[in-house]
């Protein structure tokens, strides 16, 4: 599968793989060429969708030092690369999810993925996400058929005996990485006045 979408303005325009890499804006590939012919699946449609917010996001922290990427520069908690380590880890477990995994996480890991720590690097988690973004394409574009359902894990924030679809699973991540998104945007504009659109 070779999904792609368009960003049209910016420096980075161009096109934009699932994983989240830019390719030159006047290479066609096989997906644009689907789009033409009137045909793209509704899994290249999410996973284009979720790559362009990956995309959004990983602009967001272009060129920062370490230091720059840990400081947290609003009221908020959240500084770019804990944003960075946390939609990683939630992607990862959404698609553990998918793979029949289970999705506890307890309360000090949960804090530990919105940090910086001791030997982290913006490099790295970079690196981990854009490793995690091949396996969630690699995993969504195996799967038969997106209406499958399986029960969420009980939790305070899930209404009992609820049961999600594979498609639900994946407009939940679409939703995840956009919100973070416009959260990092926010940050980085405190940080050093830089911004991803406008």
């Amino acid at each position: 599968m070779n999904s792609t979408v368009d960003v049209e303005s910016g420096p980075e325009a161009g096109t934009v793989t699932e994983a989240g890499t830019v390719t030159d804006p006047n290479t066609v590939s096989e997906a644009d060429s689907a789009v033409e012919g009137g045909t793209v699946s509704e899994k290249e449609d999410l996973l284009a969708t979720l790559a362009k917010h990956r995309h959004f996001l990983r602009y967001t922290v272009r060129d920062l030092t370490d230091e720059q990427a840990a400081r947290r520069t609003t009221v908020s908690a959240l500084c770019l690369g804990g944003l960075i380590k946390h939609v990683t880890a939630t992607e990862r477990s959404w698609v553990d999810f998918i793979l029949g995994g289970d999705r506890q996480t307890d309360a000090e890991s949960w804090m530990k993925q919105h940090q910086m720590l001791m030997g982290d690097t913006l490099t790295g988690l970079i690196a981990d996400y854009e490793a995690t973004a091949e396996r969630t394409t690699e995993v969504v574009g195996s799967l038969p058929d997106l209406g499958v359902t399986r029960p969420l894990p009980e939790a305070p924030w899930f209404e009992p005996g609820a049961r999600w679809s594979m498609r639900r699973v994946l407009l939940h991540l679409i939703a995840e990485t956009s919100q973070h998104a416009g959260h990092a945007d926010i940050i980085r504009e405190s940080l050093d006045g830089s911004r991803t659109m406008g």
